[in-house]
């Protein structure tokens, strides 16, 4: 087999996949119980939230844990817009956001927020003169993904916010960085985020369980209601295995050496693949290795994804939770809808080798042959 999807999920490490069992076997206590099984438990729940926090610089009373990440961008825009509603009723976003965000905002639109999208620039990325020219005395939050899902270009956050604080230092800046994170070496605070997105299953943990950095002083309203968990920010039971593991593969990153391995690996894949006829290379070259985004000649992205698949390759046509849809990132970067059409995602993790970009590289190689005809 050969997995070449990882920006969709990844494979759960032994350690962290041990450690999750251990929680569900052993020490399987609620977190906010009493006794020495809760007492038990939630020592597990403040030691992954510990390591959780100093994987990106941050103190542990500033992560909150949700269900992914999906949940932690909507508790970050709903919560930051609402929480500022009576005063302040602009928000702005990069156009080419995660559904996450992007559905989120259209919510707020609907509900009578202001929303203002920022278009890419021609190099892929967006720029920091361009968000800060759109914010206003009533903008109430920023929202910039650090990499982009589907081409792994990597948006100048640092700089963006920067820009942002000083046309109006009361706006909350977050980031989006479910892709980034366990890939680059994160620092909040040189980021200069207030809200900072991460997930468990992108960096070889269960899925079912995020987390939410908010910075100590940033007011955030909840999304659900019901409990004293999280500090009454996520209310509910707290997924103890998720979130134990998600702390188990958060002390296993090597990120340098992995960075350095996955960097050869997509020279690697760039060459092999821009030498079959027809291949197109639409990742910026300065994006992040771990994504790779291609078209594949004519072929539609779904028909080449499966001739692929019944070869044992698994890449993606684009973002999973796309589901196949039309690319809206590369139809912002000023791609044709045919070239979008035959677009493939490749992702790599530390577990990827040359013999699966060869694999991939004579698949496609085949499938335009086979598959530009029919």
């Amino acid at each position: 087999m050969h997995y070449l999807d990882n920006s969709a999920t990844t494979v759960v490490s032994s350690a962290a996949a041990q450690k999750a069992l251990e929680i569900m076997t052993e020490n399987f206590g609620n977190p906010s119980s009493l006794h020495t099984l809760g007492i038990n438990a939630e020592h597990e729940l403040e030691a992954a939230r510990d390591k959780v926090a100093r994987a990106i610089g941050a103190d542990s009373g500033e992560i909150t844990f949700t269900s992914g990440g999906t949940e932690a961008n909507n508790l970050a825009l709903f919560g930051a817009a609402e929480a500022k509603r009576r005063t302040c009723k602009r928000v702005i976003i990069s156009s080419t956001e995660h559904s996450s965000v992007l559905e989120a905002a259209k919510k707020l639109s609907d509900s009578g927020f202001e929303v203002v999208r920022i278009s890419l620039a021609e190099d892929g990325v967006i720029r920091p003169e361009d968000v800060a020219s759109a914010v206003t005395p009533d903008t109430s939050l920023v929202s910039v993904m650090l990499v982009n899902n589907e081409t792994g270009a990597i948006n100048p956050v640092a700089e963006i916010f920067e820009a942002v604080r000083l046309k109006n230092k009361s706006v909350l800046c977050h980031t989006d960085a479910v892709q980034a994170f366990g890939k680059l070496d994160i620092k909040v605070k040189k980021l200069g985020a207030d809200l900072l997105t991460v997930s468990a299953h992108k960096v070889h943990a269960p899925k079912g369980c995020g987390a939410l950095y908010i910075k100590k002083g940033a007011r955030i309203l909840p999304r659900q209601y019901g409990g004293e968990q999280e500090k009454r920010i996520r209310p509910g039971t707290e997924p103890l295995p998720a979130i134990a593991a998600f702390g188990v593969a958060c002390s296993e990153f090597e990120i340098e050496k992995n960075l350095a391995l996955v960097t050869d690996l997509n020279n690697y894949a760039r060459e092999r693949l821009s030498a079959i006829d027809g291949v197109l290379i639409n990742s910026p070259e300065n994006a992040l290795p771990y994504v790779l985004n291609i078209t594949a000649g004519r072929v539609r992205s779904e028909t080449m994804l499966h001739f692929l698949e019944e070869r044992e390759i698994y890449v993606s046509s684009g973002s999973a939770c796309a589901k196949g849809k039309p690319s809206h990132v590369l139809a912002a970067m000023g791609y044709s809808r045919q070239r979008a059409d035959s677009a493939l995602r490749i992702s790599f993790s530390k577990f990827s080798t040359r013999d699966d970009v060869d694999a991939l590289a004579e698949g496609i190689a085949l499938g335009l042959k086979i598959l530009a005809h029919r």
